[in-house]
């Protein structure tokens, strides 16, 4: 089951099969994928939208939609994963990231669902480290993560793109209660 997540403007829930048309149109706009070195086909969409489900299912963590939650609109994805990249050094924690429709930019939605996730994160993986990466050209994502404790250990490639490897330590917040 996946847990939702609210803020005071944002729902963070699990995927819906409805949810793969604005995910894939998202994926496919090149606004959104300038950083990731191309568009999505809906093909490789389709994948990744796969892994959301099996990432809960298996690892008891992964992705949420991000919905505005005056309009329930889509506004993107947030998560943790284990996406096993072939990248140095080795992700071996958790990996928060995040992806807005680029009509979602600028509202400080991100920094919302990020700051969110992370209180989640906290709370489920205890007192240990997350990482994400972030190419070093995408200035708001970068000043996202920095807001949300994230700090830059070290730089290098993946995929033959350069890439900005940040951690963020563990603070101490409260265990999730369980019922």
């Amino acid at each position: 089951m996946v847990p939702v997540v609210e803020t005071e403007r944002l729902l963070l829930r699990g995927h819906r099969l409805e949810d793969f048309v604005p995910s894939s149109a998202m994926w496919a706009d090149p606004i959104v994928t300038r950083y990731f070195g191309h568009c999505f086909s809906e093909e490789e969409s389709w994948t990744l939208f796969l892994r959301y489900f099996g990432h809960w299912t298996l690892l008891g963590f992964g992705y949420w939609v991000v919905e505005e939650k005056a309009t329930g609109n889509f506004v993107g994805e947030i998560g943790f994963a284990d996406f096993k990249r072939d990248i140095q050094p080795r992700l071996d924690i958790p990996e928060i990231g995040w992806v807005l429709v680029s009509q979602s930019h600028g509202k400080g939605y991100a920094t919302e669902a990020v700051r969110a996730a992370v209180v989640w994160g906290e709370r489920h993986f205890g007192p240990s480290r997350t990482t994400c990466i972030v190419h070093p050209e995408n200035l708001p994502s970068l000043r996202v993560a920095e807001k949300c404790g994230y700090r830059e250990v070290q730089r290098t490639t993946y995929k033959e793109h350069p890439a900005v490897v940040l951690v963020r330590e563990p603070q101490m917040v409260a265990p999730i209660a369980r019922t």
